[in-house]
């Protein structure tokens, strides 16, 4: 294991300790009640995936132990909070900031507005999930709805044509 891998595992098991505590600490609504198994509901099964990725990220299989497979993990990890929005996500990323991880939250929202067109499937699941709640929550007006909304159409005329 080398120190770049071991040091970034390190950050990344910090991280995923705090989306656990943030988790734990400011639920988002509904989530209690949402039973992913009959016996688990969202809350205990976040938790257990974070530990699963945390334990992926400081002892990986012998393969896996390379900044490849690192990236995986990274994105495993912070998908929720990067594509996410509520209180839990902002308190996420309050924590990142106040325990100095090397992790920014970027807004992928601003570059597909400012590119003006969505580049592959990924950005287009990604805006077709955030556009109601991120509009709900006042993150994006009405004039960039309708943009991203055309750009939706756009990347899908786009993807017909092939």
């Amino acid at each position: 294991m080398t120190d770049k891998y071991k040091i970034a595992s390190e950050n990344l098991a910090k991280a995923s300790d705090i989306a656990i505590a943030v988790l734990q600490k400011f639920p988002p609504k509904g989530w209690e009640e949402h039973y992913v198994t009959e016996n688990k509901n969202q809350i205990n099964h976040f938790i257990d995936l974070y530990m699963e990725w945390k334990e992926m990220a400081l002892n990986p299989e012998p393969q896996f132990c390379n900044m490849q497979s690192l990236k995986y993990v990274y994105e495993n990890i912070f998908t929720t909070f990067l594509e996410g929005s509520g209180v839990f996500v902002e308190e996420f990323w309050k924590e990142i900031k106040a325990q100095n991880l090397p992790y920014k939250r970027e807004n992928k929202l601003v570059k597909i507005l400012k590119r003006k067109k969505i580049n592959n499937i990924q950005e287009f699941d990604f805006v077709t999930d955030v556009i109601v709640p991120y509009q709900q929550e006042g993150l994006i007006n009405e004039e960039e709805v309708i943009l991203l909304n055309t750009y939706l159409s756009n990347f899908e005329d786009k993807k017909n044509k092939e």
